[in-house]
């Protein structure tokens, strides 16, 4: 099993070998793609899934620093906290797997805190919008979560 993330048409593609199992629409960051601490963008490259963080939460469960809250999101808590970098449901926490270019230094995907994870319903997929991550609709994130194991190579191409 591996994904395949193209940034350029913002889908999200799982492989069992070489065939596509599943397809999903993504949002990435709205700054673009690049490698360096602070940047906002989305890196690029080989990466692993470091962790799966919130399995048997609650869809919604709204996640700060890897942690839930002990908030549900509905759009009245969205509407209270306007500038809130939401992220919802499942974490599945990014490694870079290449030194020097997204591994270690300034441009380490693990230190930036990059994940693949859950987002409001309203958040419009198919165009970039996150500040690096990659943002998808919870009922694909929870499809996705169960379908693959840490460890599991993703690819990340502009």
């Amino acid at each position: 099993m591996r994904i395949v993330i193209d940034v350029a048409s913002q889908i999200l593609d799982v492989y069992d070998q070489n065939t596509i199992i599943r397809h999903y629409q993504v949002s990435s960051a709205k700054n673009g793609v690049g490698q360096e601490y602070g940047s906002f963008r989305t890196p690029l490259g080989k990466h692993i899934i470091r962790a799966k963080i919130g399995a048997g939460k609650a869809v919604n469960t709204v996640f700060v620093r890897r942690r839930p809250t002990g908030e549900i999101y509905t759009p009245a808590l969205g509407a209270s906290f306007p500038g809130r970098d939401w992220i919802l449901t499942r974490i599945l926490w990014l490694s870079g797997c290449e030194p020097g270019f997204n591994r270690l230094g300034k441009v380490d995907t693990m230190r930036r805190y990059i994940y693949i994870h859950g987002s409001p319903d309203s958040v419009e997929m198919g165009k970039p919008g996150s500040i690096g991550c990659i943002r998808m609709r919870n009922c694909d994130l929870l499809e996705l979560f169960d379908l693959v194991n840490a460890g599991t190579e993703v690819q990340i191409r502009d």
